[in-house]
This record gives structure tokens, C-alpha cells and sequence, in this order.
């Protein structure tokens, strides 16, 4: 390589580890996406939600893995309040319905969630609408809650949606509104009813529309952290709370060893080095050392062609006994090598051992058999015969082998 190219090499390597050092010292990006999940401590996970309800109930806290479903199936005696946050949780029939179940035994239902799945508002004979503010750049809305004794003139706001959900419709004899939420720059409404009780059998269905409430962004920012608590004094410290881990945006356990390293800076940089490592080391060295490889012609199987001359010879002189007997003993050998057996003595033995490995009937192999004596005991064949005895061998080695016989 001449020094022109070497000076080129050294400049690209350069610059790339200039970029490099740049990317590994830029300040981590925050992850914004939804999580929800109790171990993750990004903005919209609840690990503070967790330690928080730790610290309230103590040990009235079970963390509940299993789907709702096969948690209330293995467990009978479970009484209390299952607890569910995440942006959207939606059960499916079966399982919704047993969650129902259990709440009209005396039990309390908590969801928090931006959309409720239709069957569960059709039983609960709600409907949902979104609120938005007048003017797109304004992502602000104000949360209040109701009860008196929770500060009500208090409004938390929150600056990260562009819509807000909110109940439009449910039946007030048995719906109790907790909290409302209003646009930002509008404070004489009343607001909208985004936190609703409603009582069902002997026990009651909590429903929230901001489950961001319940965020370790949303807990840590200013006050809001009096909001949280707020809706969480709704919940029966004398009973057993069921929080939810099954219903999660997020994964709280990865599985795949890739994560161990684009999950850590410096194992995600040392990895992309290698790949860069690799990719320029087949770039340089293929490239130097690679070769034309020369195409070399496989030599030819003359066996079949030389066979089928020797055939063509023995028929044109009319030695159909000769190429019977050749075939016969083709065919011996053919079973001497495939099914180890001793063709000299052809007993019931032999014929019973044969028909097992040959996937065929002790009376098949003694009519094969049959019709191989009778070929050698005639002094001349008829083309009619040598045919027949060609099919039937052929026949027995296709069925042996699985395949079906050519007809």
C-alpha cells in the first residue's frame, strides 16, 4: 500500500474514533416509553408506586405474577383489592368476567388505564370521550381530586399528553366521581369525571383514566406526590392489595443476552468496536487476499451407460435367460447387502425374516420367490416373462425402501 492510501486509512480511523468518543460521552438519553412495570425506575415506570405501598400497607402488599385469571383460580380464599396500573389493560372475556366475579363477593376492583376495553364499559354501562386542549401546543391538564377532605382547590398539572380521558356517561344512583380533569388554561368548568367508584354487588370498581398518576415522573415532580396518595387512601389498608405484574407495557425480566450488552454503555460501544473490528478486517484482508477459484469439472459415472450397454447387448441376441439369471443374481446380492441374510437356504425362516425387514407379507416374498424358481428352471424366457420378473424385483425394492411401486 502506498503512502497516499495509508495517509487516507489513518484519516477514516481518526474520525472514527473522534465519533465514537463523542457518542460515549453524550449525555444518556431519558426513556420515555411506557413501562409501568415495578422494577423500572424510568419516568413512566413505578418503582416509587412500589416502595410507597410498601411503606403504607407494609405487609397487607402481594405482588401478584400469575395473570389474573390463574391467580384467582389457584387462590379461593384471595379477598382484598386487585390492583391494576398501566397505560392500557384489556383481560379478554373470560378473565374480565371472573374479575367481576370476584368483586361482587365484597372485594374492590382498581384500574388504572387510558382505554378500557368495550365489554368492561358495556357492563358498567360507561362510555369514554377525550379532552383536548384549544390550542395544539398546549400539552397541559389539571387533575383535581373531589372528597373535601383531600384538598380539593388543589389542581396538579401535567404537561406530557396531548389528550386527556375522561367518563362522559355512567349511572349516577351507583357511580361516585373522586376526581376530575380540565385543560390547563380553562379554570371555571368544573372539570370532567376521569376518577369514578361504582358500586357493584357487594363490593365496589375503582376506575382511573390517568394511570401516569401512578408514575415515578409524575410522584417526584412538585406536590403531585399528594395527588397519588390521594387515590391510594380509596384503598382498604385492612385487606390484603393485589398488585397486578402480569398487565404491563414493559417487560420486567429481558431474556435476551443481547440486552445485558446494548443496556449498558460501555458494553454497547465495546460490542459495536468489534463488529467495526470485523467488518474492516473481511474488508482489507478479503480483499488482498481473495483469489479466483477455479472451476474443476466433477468426472463423469460412466457405470449406469456401460450397464445399459451390456443390457442392450444380451437383448438384441435374444439371451432373455442369461440376463434373468443376472438379474436374479443382482437381486440376491442386493438382499445379502441390504438385509443381511443368507439367500442359499430359502426356508420359512428365511421368508419371515425377510418380510420384517422388508416391510412386506411372508406371502409376498413366497410368491417373489415362487416366480424367481419357476424363471430358473425354464431353459428359454418369453419378453413377457423377463418383464414380469423385472417388475416384481422392482416392485419388492420400491416397497422395501417406502416408496410406492411404479406401475
Amino acid at each position: 500500500m502506498d503512502k497516499k492510501g495509508l495517509k487516507y486509512i489513518i484519516i477514516a480511523v481518526g474520525t472514527l474514533v473522534l465519533l465514537m468518543l463523542f457518542q460515549y460521552n453524550r449525555p444518556k438519553e431519558i426513556n420515555w416509553s411506557d413501562s409501568y412495570v415495578a422494577k423500572h425506575k424510568i419516568p413512566y415506570g413505578t418503582y416509587v408506586l412500589n416502595d410507597v405501598m410498601q411503606g403504607l400497607f407494609q405487609d397487607r402488599i402481594q405482588q401478584v405474577n400469575l395473570s389474573p385469571f390463574e391467580f384467582l383460580s389457584t387462590n379461593k380464599e384471595a379477598s382484598g383489592t386487585y390492583f391494576f396500573v398501566n397505560n392500557s389493560v384489556n383481560f379478554g372475556d373470560t378473565e374480565l368476567f371472573a374479575l367481576l366475579d370476584w368483586t361482587t363477593h365484597g372485594n374492590t376492583l382498581f384500574i388504572a388505564s387510558e382505554n378500557f376495553e368495550q365489554t368492561l364499559l358495556d357492563t358498567l354501562n360507561l362510555n369514554t370521550a377525550s379532552l383536548f386542549n384549544e390550542f395544539g401546543n398546549i400539552r397541559s391538564y389539571r387533575h383535581k381530586l373531589v372528597n373535601p377532605n383531600l384538598k380539593p382547590e388543589n389542581a396538579y398539572p401535567f404537561k406530557k399528553d396531548d389528550y386527556a380521558t375522561y367518563f362522559d356517561a355512567y349511572k349516577n344512583e351507583i357511580t361516585t366521581v373522586l376526581g376530575t380533569v380540565s385543560n390547563e388554561n380553562n379554570t371555571e368548568t368544573p372539570g370532567f369525571g376521569n376518577v369514578i367508584k361504582i358500586a357493584y354487588g357487594k363490593g365496589e370498581i375503582v376506575l382511573s383514566t390517568f394511570p401516569k398518576a401512578f408514575t415515578n415522573y409524575f410522584i417526584l415532580k412538585d406536590d403531585n406526590k399528594q395527588y397519588t396518595a390521594g387515590l391510594l387512601s380509596y384503598l382498604d389498608d385492612t385487606r390484603t392489595i393485589y398488585i397486578d405484574n402480569h398487565h404491563k407495557a414493559g417487560k420486567a425480566v429481558y431474556t435476551s443476552p443481547m440486552h445485558v450488552f446494548l443496556s449498558t454503555k460501555e458494553f454497547k460501544w465495546a460490542y459495536y468496536l468489534v463488529l467495526i473490528g470485523v467488518v474492516m478486517y473481511v474488508f482489507f484482508e478479503g480483499k488482498r487476499k481473495q483469489r479466483a477459484i477455479p472451476i474443476v469439472t466433477p468426472l463423469k459415472n460412466q457405470t449406469l451407460a456401460f450397464t445399459r450397454t451390456i443390457a442392450d447387448m444380451y437383448f438384441e441376441k435374444g439371451e432373455r435367460k442369461q440376463i434373468a439369471q443376472l438379474k436374479i443374481v443382482h437381486f440376491l446380492e442386493y438382499l445379502r447387502s441390504h438385509f443381511y441374510l443368507n439367500t442359499a437356504e430359502r426356508t420359512d425362516d428365511f421368508f419371515k425374516n425377510l418380510a420384517s425387514r422388508s416391510h412386506h407379507t411372508q406371502d409376498e416374498i413366497a410368491s417373489l420367490f415362487s416366480l424367481i424358481d419357476q424363471v430358473e428352471a425354464k431353459a428359454n424366457l418369453t419378453d413377457t416373462e423377463l418383464q414380469q420378473l423385472n417388475t416384481a424385483i422392482e416392485k419388492f425394492k420400491n416397497k422395501a425402501h417406502g416408496r410406492n411401486a411404479r406401475p
